[in-house]
């Protein structure tokens, strides 16, 4: 029975209906999420004929505003106070204007050009950056709260990943119509009143659907700056912190050039089987690291996930035009890969703020989620900026032959800045070292903690 009143959830093992509705919202995602990671700032320069430079900027000025809404709305959500719970009503709130704003973003009206076009996109990017961390920081800090088991919380992310690849296949989809669409404003119109439509209906209703720890109010009292240092405190979430950024500004190239690479440098006719062969073993894979990470530890996993994806990445360089089934094989292992990097990371971040409640006495994992969030949007930002620059000095020009210095250049920041990247992080994951043992330990603390609690006996933090 549906009901706007938190239910607390008593469970240790998550039931399958839960973790649909927790991720079942990554469906409709997908639908445009997809298409804004691999075309938009394609669309914007070849069919909305916004300089690349430009548009570069204006996705940086997008990231750097989630560095004033991620950590604010982190903190906000974990002081709220609600009958239907700190997050759930955040998640409510965000629906509609997540709808809206994108629709914005993918439909400018035709007659707006130059600053007017710019000013236009800007502020819709920023209102739905806004929305989607109002969204995105209090669900991913749900998630954390649904369950305090070490390797369920694996079980929780990898079925969710698997799930959300369907939103990827229906994102590829729109992608494939999108490339067909003769006219492409159009068509880019009419997909986003219809993910609009299920992104605003999927979330409301999920919502309804997932319990929330009401025991958990009222648990963060300290204010953003002292919140701040304790997540630097922390040895764990600092490494964790360095490890995001750096993967996230060499992985984030692949969003942003993956269309210039296929139609440019390899002259490859579908993108979209392209990103087929690099989802696919996402979603098959999946099942085989939830079951890896009890056997190898979740931080030796990734690890290897990530050196594979190095190495997958830096093989790219060496692709040219007609080398085709060359291109298939990287994309898959680096799929490989980065199936573990979706899996073992979000795992390993709940655990920490489990470490955080140990040393503090408190619960932000909205906190711990918005800074993990800004360190990455951060570094997104400023990998679309240094993408958007390199493009226009390598003389870039849209719909016609590149020159070899902007083939070079789109070559080189595809496959080598990835490349080096994930394997500064994997040496940094070396020194990572809160693993399930020394969880455990900090579980029984917490667990004799919230006990006393209950039974208002006195406690102290360690």
């Amino acid at each position: 029975m549906l009901s706007l009143k938190a239910k607390s959830p008593t469970y240790q093992t998550l039931p399958r209906g839960i973790i649909l509705a927790y991720a079942a919202p990554r469906i409709a995602f997908g639908i445009m999420g997809t298409l804004f990671g691999v075309y938009f700032m394609k669309f914007a320069t070849d069919v909305l004929l916004i300089a690349p430079a430009v548009i570069g900027t204006i996705l940086a000025i997008g990231r750097f505003w989630d560095g004033v809404t991620d950590p604010l709305i982190g903190y906000l959500s974990d002081r709220t106070r609600s009958p239907i719970g700190r997050r759930r009503i955040w998640l409510f709130a965000a629906a509609l204007p997540m709808g809206l704003s994108l629709i914005g973003i993918w439909s400018p009206p035709e007659f707006l050009e130059g600053i007017a076009l710019i000013t236009w996109m800007m502020i819709c990017l920023l209102l739905y950056e806004t929305a989607q961390t109002a969204f995105f920081v209090p669900h991913g800090a749900l998630s954390v709260e649904l369950t305090m088991d070490y390797h369920e919380r694996t079980r929780l992310y990898g079925l969710s990943h698997m799930i959300g690849i369907f939103g990827v296949a229906a994102g590829l989809l729109s992608l494939e119509l999108m490339q067909q669409a003769e006219d492409k404003r159009l068509f880019a119109f009419q997909l986003s009143m219809f993910a609009a439509t299920c992104i605003t209906c999927l979330v409301v209703w999920t919502t309804f659907l997932l319990p929330e720890r009401t025991d958990f109010q009222g648990r963060a009292q300290k204010n953003p700056f002292q919140t701040f240092l304790d997540i630097l405190r922390n040895p764990h979430a600092r490494l964790l912190l360095f490890v995001y950024g750096i993967e996230t500004f060499g992985g984030a190239t692949l969003g942003i050039l993956a269309a210039y690479a296929a139609e440019y440098v390899v002259k490859m006719d579908s993108l979209v089987i392209i990103l087929i062969v690099y989802q696919l073993p996402q979603f098959l894979f999946a099942p085989l690291w939830i079951r890896l990470s009890k056997l190898t530890g979740k931080r030796n996993l990734w690890i290897l996930g990530t050196l594979i994806s190095a190495i997958s990445f830096g093989s790219l360089y060496f692709a040219g035009a007609g080398d085709d089934l060359y291109v298939y094989c990287c994309c898959f292992f680096a799929g490989v890969g980065g199936g573990a990097g979706a899996v073992l990371p979000p795992s390993i971040q709940a655990d920490i703020v489990d470490y955080d409640e140990y040393l503090t006495g408190e619960r932000k994992e909205g906190a711990y989620l918005a800074v993990w969030n800004l360190v990455r949007k951060i570094a997104g930002s400023i990998t679309a900026f240094i993408v958007g620059i390199a493009l226009q000095l390598s003389g870039f020009e849209p719909n016609v032959e590149q020159s070899e210095l902007a083939q070079n250049t789109i070559r080189t920041l595809l496959a080598i800045m990835p490349c080096v990247c994930y394997i500064i992080g994997a040496l940094f994951l070396v020194k990572f070292s809160f693993n399930e043992k020394e969880h455990r330990e900090v579980s029984a603390v917490l667990v004799e903690r919230r006990s006393a609690r209950n039974t208002d006996l006195p406690t102290e933090a360690s």
